[in-house]
């Protein structure tokens, strides 16, 4: 497809207030587009908008609600005229345990907003994306196709969002849309320094070389992702180094889930998060 210009375009950005979230609209209002800052709390939202300049719409609203969604494309509208991109960010992930140690309600809720949230977030929008032959952004992670050990709900999230994605990028093509699904390794976040800071988590993450675990600042996200926008590509993936893996997954996960489940020390791991149930709340990644 056609390179794609996001000066004078409205975008609406869920998870917007901090994080990737927030270096994205940074960069697209760098470009000379106008934002739709999504989130929860109404005082990062507000703060946010304020940071960003009149380039800037701000919206507190919880991306479960589907009615709340549809409210948020309504009033984008009404300020701006129009929405052209929506970026689907906003998303939550467990402290690390097994899946039989984890609290149901807490596997569920990560399932509710990193899979429901993102499909009522992105069809709230479709008619105007539609409308304005525009473009879609749904974020991924290195999790929609490795092993999810300890984080098995955020993995099968990740999975879901990145089959919507590929839906959505054949699906668009007719109406002269588009899609991108953003895969990001391990950023510079919230969520990635409070799960890094868990023990069990941390034992876990020092099984892979350190040339995967390198982070990215949230800004990189940001541009890669505004990248995505601007080629109209089917998928970016930061750090690049997960590229490989990315296409050869069908040969290395079979033998990675193999190696893993005969590990002792990775299962020696598994059996301590095994025996300390944590059910402790989620953490938000935006």
């Amino acid at each position: 497809m056609s390179s794609y210009d996001v000066r004078d375009k409205v975008a609406l950005i869920t998870g917007a207030a901090r994080g990737i979230g927030l270096a994205t609209a940074e960069r697209l209002v760098r470009d000379g587009a106008k934002v739709v800052i999504v989130d929860l709390d109404r005082r990062e939202v507000d703060s946010a908008t304020q940071t960003l300049g009149p380039e800037a719409f701000g919206l507190a609203a919880d991306v479960t609600d589907a009615a709340a969604m549809r409210g948020v494309v309504e009033q984008a509208v009404d300020h701006f005229g129009r929405i052209d991109v929506v970026v689907a960010n906003a998303g939550i992930g467990p402290r690390a345990t097994t899946v039989n140690a984890m609290d149901p309600v807490v596997f569920e809720r990560v399932l509710e907003v990193n899979v429901l949230g993102v499909y009522r977030t992105v069809h709230a929008a479709l008619p105007e994306v539609i409308r304005n032959q525009g473009h879609v952004v749904v974020v991924g992670s290195i999790y929609s196709f490795i092993n999810g050990v300890l984080m098995a709900p955020y993995a099968m999230s990740k999975a879901a969002v990145e089959q919507l994605g590929r839906a959505l990028r054949v699906e668009l093509k007719q109406h002269g849309a588009s899609a991108t699904v953003a895969y990001f390794g391990y950023i510079d976040t919230d969520l990635v320094r409070d799960l890094t800071a868990d023990p069990v988590a941390n034992r876990l993450e020092h099984k892979f070389p350190g040339f995967l675990r390198r982070r990215l600042h949230p800004s990189d996200a940001g541009d890669a992702i505004v990248g995505a926008i601007t080629r109209r590509s089917a998928r970016v993936i930061a750090p690049k180094r997960w590229s490989a893996y990315s296409t050869m997954r069908g040969v290395i996960n079979p033998l990675l889930d193999a190696h893993m489940a005969r590990d002792e020390s990775i299962q020696d791991i598994l059996r301590d998060a095994d025996r300390a149930p944590l059910s402790r709340p989620v953490e938000r990644t935006a």
